[in-house]
């Protein structure tokens, strides 16, 4: 049979992170290795290949990597920004 006891869960003043101000997500890590991520898709068009169907590909998710982060830093720009 199944136990019946609750798992102890820690509060999040309890948890490891809380100690050393952990408060969330490294977004400026993941903007970092997303602008990598942009180079290296637009470096992988040179090539020997024939064929250009792959450039568009490339090009494309390129593309869309660069709208995604444009759009966060226009839709983020006065956000922490005092209030009056």
């Amino acid at each position: 049979m199944a136990s019946t006891e609750v798992e102890y869960k820690p509060e999040p003043a309890e948890a490891p992170s809380a100690r050393f101000g952990w408060h969330g997500e490294g977004m400026k890590t993941y903007k970092i290795a997303a602008w990598v991520s942009v180079v290296a898709l637009l470096g992988m068009i040179i090539g020997n290949h024939e064929g250009h169907v792959e450039d568009w590909y490339l090009i494309g998710f390129a593309a869309v990597i660069v709208f995604l982060l444009v759009r966060g830093e226009v839709l983020s720009r006065g956000k922490w920004k005092k209030k009056k």
